[in-house]
């Protein structure tokens, strides 16, 4: 008897969380601000990455960060390493970020003060998969750690981002992954979709993936101008 009206609910939260993120995203491009996304599974390298990108962007960028978990301020401290602004956002119970959550959190910043937001999702493969959050591009990560099957498990969340990054390239050997495998079971899912290979340890295939940000911002601001 509560199923239709749990369905309805949820379409509900939804549809105004697409509406607010509708906002989001035009207030980001009137003022050339380029919001990254990252989401993936707990332990696949997210904020390593992510401090990674940040402290080398911020040396021709301005850029900053909002990052959620259900609990503590652990990743935002190690995010401020990088010397660029960071927020937390705790979720408490909830599984993942929408768009409210992001909107609050930027309270008090001049986002038109920035060239790159970044937003680290809790980690979960499932949730932030329905939740549109504003971004321009949403980057999935799984690592090398694992598992190859990650995509055939969870292929919405492969279908709702733009590029694909494999993490932790540097354990790849040790642990007897198969990349080639992921490889295929990531276009097995989503046809042709981009895929880039990342250490952020090693600083292996980083440069490639700050040229693509640089690049996807630079194309933007061209498209906007036109």
């Amino acid at each position: 008897m509560n199923e239709p009206r749990m369905v309805e609910v949820r379409r509900k939260v939804l549809k105004e969380n697409d509406l607010l993120a509708h906002r989001l995203r035009d207030r980001f491009q009137s003022v050339g601000t380029r919001v990254v996304s990252l989401v993936s599974s707990p332990g696949s390298g997210k904020t390593t990455l992510l401090e990674r990108l940040l402290t080398d962007l911020r040396r021709e960028y301005r850029v900053a960060a909002l990052v959620g978990d259900l609990a503590t301020e652990n990743d935002a401290a190690r995010l401020a390493r990088s010397g660029a602004p960071v927020k937390q956002i705790t979720t408490g119970t909830v599984c993942h970020l929408d768009a409210g959550m992001v909107e609050r959190a930027l309270e008090g910043w001049a986002v038109e003060d920035l060239d790159y937001l970044f937003i680290e999702n809790v980690g979960n493969l499932v949730c932030p998969s329905s939740f549109d959050l504003g971004e321009d591009l949403r980057l999935v990560l799984v690592s090398t750690t694992e598992g190859e099957d990650k995509p055939l498990k969870y292929p919405t969340i492969f279908n709702t981002a733009d590029v694909a990054l494999i993490t932790k390239l540097d354990l790849a050997e040790a642990v007897g992954f198969d990349l080639e495998l992921l490889i295929r079971n990531i276009h097995g899912v989503r046809p042709g979709m981009p895929i880039l290979q990342v250490s952020a340890r090693t600083g292996e295939g980083i440069e490639g993936l700050e040229h693509l940000l640089i690049s996807n911002h630079t194309e933007s601001k061209l498209a906007q101008v036109q």
